[in-house]
């Protein structure tokens, strides 16, 4: 693999999103609010907020399933426009194939490869994402760590530059959170391009080299995972995992 041209780079400059206020008032409710960034090829960027801070939205307008009210998001590899796969926080919803196999290779019979050059890649790339042996295993018996492995599976077979993970440690286990982190270490090491939107910071921060916070649509920092951690996290309603909150009533989690 050339880990030159394995990643993507993406440029947010100046983001800004609404929609209608949900309590049908005429002032519209502001997802995001002039978000500017770029991100290397390469580089793995941890996105932190809580709810309604624009994560979500963000994560659509990069991955091009839907549009900024103004502003522009780019992806490129190689300076060619490229394409960004999702890992959804319910990794089932994705799965359309009875069999980890299946699943793969539909997405590769739909882009031109034949049964025999599908199975494969499918077989070499659920391989890398660590699921060898269970290639004709049902897909729905899966961990959940092993179906967000068999997601990315799907999305490497794809030649896909830029892998975007929402929310990844959602109702994992400690085996579950293992398998996810190893994979994110992975594809850093075949040199992808890694968003991770998370609140969970304990859990990603050591794989990030960029950190970066939107609250209430507007990024409010950026920068080194251990800048970032000296912040007053709390302020965006963050919680800091340097910080034992035992004594502090007044704060929910």
């Amino acid at each position: 693999m050339n880990i030159k041209n394995a990643g993507a780079s993406v440029t947010v400059n100046n983001v800004t999103k609404t929609f209608p206020s949900p309590d049908g008032s005429e002032t519209p409710f502001t997802a995001l609010d002039g978000v500017s960034f770029d991100l290397e090829s390469g580089s793995c960027t941890l996105i932190a907020g809580a709810n309604g801070s624009g994560k979500s939205v963000l994560m659509g307008i990069i991955a091009g399933l839907d549009k900024a009210d103004s502003g522009s998001v780019s992806v490129s590899s190689g300076g060619k426009p490229a394409h960004a796969g999702l890992v959804f926080q319910e990794a089932e919803t994705q799965l359309l194939g009875e069999t980890p196999m299946e699943d793969v290779m539909f997405g590769l019979r739909n882009t031109g490869f034949t049964r025999s050059e599908a199975e494969q890649r499918a077989r070499s790339m659920l391989a890398q994402a660590g699921l060898a042996g269970k290639e004709l295993s049902p897909a729905r018996f899966l961990s959940g760590g092993e179906k967000r492995r068999l997601a990315v599976a799907g999305i490497l077979a794809l030649d896909v530059k830029l892998i975007i993970f929402d929310e990844p440690y959602a109702n994992l286990d400690y085996a579950g959170v293992k398998q996810v982190n190893a994979l994110i270490h992975m594809l850093r090491e075949n040199g992808r391009t890694v968003i991770i939107l998370t609140h969970e910071l304990e859990k990603s921060l050591a794989l990030s080299d960029r950190f970066i916070i939107l609250y209430h649509g507007k990024k409010v920092f950026d920068g080194t995972p251990g800048a970032g951690l000296q912040e007053p996290l709390e302020n965006w309603d963050i919680r800091n995992p340097l910080v034992s909150y035992a004594q502090k009533d007044d704060l929910v989690w």
